[in-house]
């Protein structure tokens, strides 16, 4: 005996299909198909399922009282259905492959993020190295200037000339000082954007690897596998 049932409501994006999906593992259902669709332009689960009068019954019971915590059924229809069911494994695959229709667009978007990210940093990188590069070249003419300067006051004592040299390597210390902690710090900065995002992908593929396993899993449990 078949079954079609729809489930009308706020019942997409909250896990009705795979709740659905285990019930059926449950009870050794071998056909069976769930898809999201809309009914009067309202969100709805389509359900079709082939089993014994009992277990039908038994299943009409559990969605009436079960649903997933974000789920808002209004109503839920149930009438008899006159074609083939198919088998439970193709729902069950064609569930699979939605997922990672809607995954690998994720991975590859962080991706091509992290690479952004990267570029960015190693043009800040560059533009600081110009940076560093026309401080240097400043210095060295106002070091040669200086030493002109020195050249055409070869009156002034020796004591004169200590401290003018003097207070030009401090000058030079202040200007590179600050120059030098902030290219410290951007290459801190880097190694830590590196880490956090290792760390989120490495996250992600964990918890879409559980997934998959617990799927696995019940289709083992279910004999499929």
């Amino acid at each position: 005996m078949a079954l079609k049932i729809t489930i009308k409501g706020k019942v997409h994006g909250v896990g009705y299909r795979v709740k659905l999906i285990n019930i059926a593992l449950e009870y050794g259902i071998e056909r069976f198909a769930v898809f999201n669709t809309f009914s009067n332009n309202k969100e709805s689960v389509l359900v079709l399922i082939d089993a014994p009068k009992e277990v039908l019954e038994v299943f009409k019971e559990r969605i009436k009282v079960e649903k997933p915590e974000k789920a808002i059924v209004e109503a839920i229809e149930v009438e008899e259905y006159h074609y083939v069911v198919p088998p439970i494994e193709r729902c069950m695959q064609a569930f699979q492959m939605e997922h990672w229709g809607k995954a690998i667009p994720i991975m590859l978007n962080m991706v091509e993020k992290q690479d952004l990210m990267i570029q960015k940093l190693e043009e800040t990188r560059e533009d600081l190295g110009r940076k560093i590069d026309l401080t240097r070249e400043e210095l060295g003419k106002k070091i040669e200037m200086t030493r002109e300067e020195l050249g055409r006051k070869i009156d002034l004592t020796r004591e004169e000339l200590g401290k003018k040299i003097e207070m030009t390597r401090e000058e030079l210390g202040r200007k590179i000082e600050p120059i030098s902690e902030k290219l410290e710090e951007m290459n801190t900065k880097l190694e830590l954007l590196r880490s956090d995002f290792r760390n989120y992908l490495e996250s992600n593929m964990k918890e879409l690897n559980a997934r998959i396993s617990r799927i696995e899993d019940a289709l083992r449990r279910a004999g499929l596998m």
